[in-house]
């Protein structure tokens, strides 16, 4: 099994290494002692969030996307099976029925990936001072 400190060091050592910088301008970047990030690079020590984002801005990376990636890794480390998330109290209950045994449906409708909020219809929109904000 890999441990997450593990993946998290290999992919921030990977990132490092790709933009050929060393641990001391990376270290200076982030404001932590070379020692300490070298420890977090081989895995040896956990890096609270903080430090993770502080790290993150001194390469230029995303700390979302520094995730993201360990998180795959991870995935295909453990043998790459994806399961599915496991639903919120608050989301839709799905549907476990054999395909074959659920009624026929009319097609589905997909839903909007952002939606307009406090939008004005098009025809006044050229008013001054109309704000439009955009809720996911």
């Amino acid at each position: 099994m890999t441990l997450l400190r593990t993946q998290l060091g290999n992919t921030l050592r990977g990132h490092r290494l790709s933009q050929s910088r060393t641990l001391r301008d990376v270290s200076g970047a982030a404001r932590v002692s070379l020692g300490y990030l070298s420890e977090v690079e081989r895995g040896q020590k956990e890096a609270s969030s903080e430090l993770l984002a502080s790290i993150c801005d001194a390469l230029d990376v995303e700390l979302a996307d520094l995730l993201a990636e360990v998180s795959l890794e991870l995935r295909v480390a453990t043998g790459g099976a994806v399961r599915p998330l496991a639903p919120s109290a608050d989301a839709p209950a799905v549907d476990t029925q054999p395909e074959a045994e659920q009624p026929a449906a009319a097609d589905p409708v997909a839903e909007p990936a952002l939606a307009l909020v406090g939008a004005v219809p098009a025809r006044s929109s050229h008013r001054r001072g109309t704000a439009v904000s955009l809720a996911a």
